[in-house]
């Protein structure tokens, strides 16, 4: 069982923007959001899209996001 669950797409960007991620630009649902040391990434879910525990595991691999941070 993974220790990530399904979240709305608003909170998991809520949680990215409290541990340092900036907005960089935006087009449409498209987020690109910068950190300082990572390279930029693209957030690409409306808010209210429920994100599952795969795609919220492979955006903790590229953001840093921890269980603990949602």
């Amino acid at each position: 069982m993974s220790v990530w669950g399904a979240r709305k797409a608003r909170l998991v960007l809520a949680a990215l923007l409290g541990i340092g991620w900036r907005l960089k630009r935006q087009t449409g649902s498209h987020k690109v959001l910068s950190r300082e040391g990572w390279p930029d990434f693209v957030f690409a879910f409306h808010d209210g899209d429920e994100i599952g525990p795969r795609m919220l595991a492979r955006i903790a691999r590229h953001t840093g996001l921890t269980p603990n941070d949602l």
